[in-house]
């Protein structure tokens, strides 16, 4: 149970194309290793990082995790990103959030891969600012082994950034390997949730 009086929230940004059992994962890691009250998926209407050539349409990826996340009432959808178009910035996104939730503190969650690419994101020092980050690392890779130069960022956010790494329990699931998976007609039961694929399976999507 959470027991600190200011509320404590995740954001788990991504293209989730399509949202699978890995983000599930990584979302209840983070609310049990970082005491949050909730969790808030927000999809991006394009990454800015990515080709956006193989994203399904937002309206899909929506659809997706509201069905993915409906049996849990610490998961949340916002679509924010989606709403605003264009490519998808964490620094709007956050400041829009923190008008959401004035009195918040939050955790944007992050796998320890993008860690590495920080450094790329718009304006990360006024969003290292802004909110903590929530890294988890894959049991078989020493984020330990990272030192903060390794990050290219400016003192001391290198250092603190590494403070706040996780060993979080993670499956080794990708969203591409889904999506070439469905295009090949195989299976891709236990990978997503039950209703995700039915839906991949109703719409015809992949």
């Amino acid at each position: 149970m959470n027991t600190h009086t200011q509320q404590r929230i995740g954001i788990l940004g991504g293209s989730f194309n399509p949202v699978h059992l890995g983000h599930l994962l990584l979302a209840q890691s983070a609310l049990d290793s970082f005491d949050l009250s909730k969790v808030l998926f927000m999809p991006c209407h394009i990454q800015p990082l990515k080709d956006p050539a193989m994203l399904a349409a937002p309206c899909h990826r929506m659809a997706m995790l509201e069905q993915a996340v409906m049996s849990n009432i610490q998961f949340e959808v916002l679509d924010i990103e989606i709403v605003r178009g264009g490519s998808s910035f964490a620094i709007e996104s956050v400041r829009e959030i923190r008008r959401l939730y004035p009195d918040a503190e939050f955790f944007f969650i992050i796998g320890a891969d993008t860690l590495l690419k920080l450094h790329r994101w718009r304006d990360i020092y006024a969003l290292l600012s802004m909110c903590r980050f929530a890294t988890f690392s894959r049991p078989e890779k020493d984020v330990l082994a990272l030192r903060e130069e390794d990050l290219n960022l400016d003192p001391p956010w290198g250092a603190k950034l590494l403070e706040t790494v996780a060993r979080g329990r993670m499956l080794e699931i990708s969203s591409s390997d889904i999506r070439h998976r469905v295009a090949e007609g195989m299976s891709i039961r236990y990978l997503v949730p039950e209703l995700v694929e039915m839906y991949i399976t109703e719409h015809h999507l992949y």
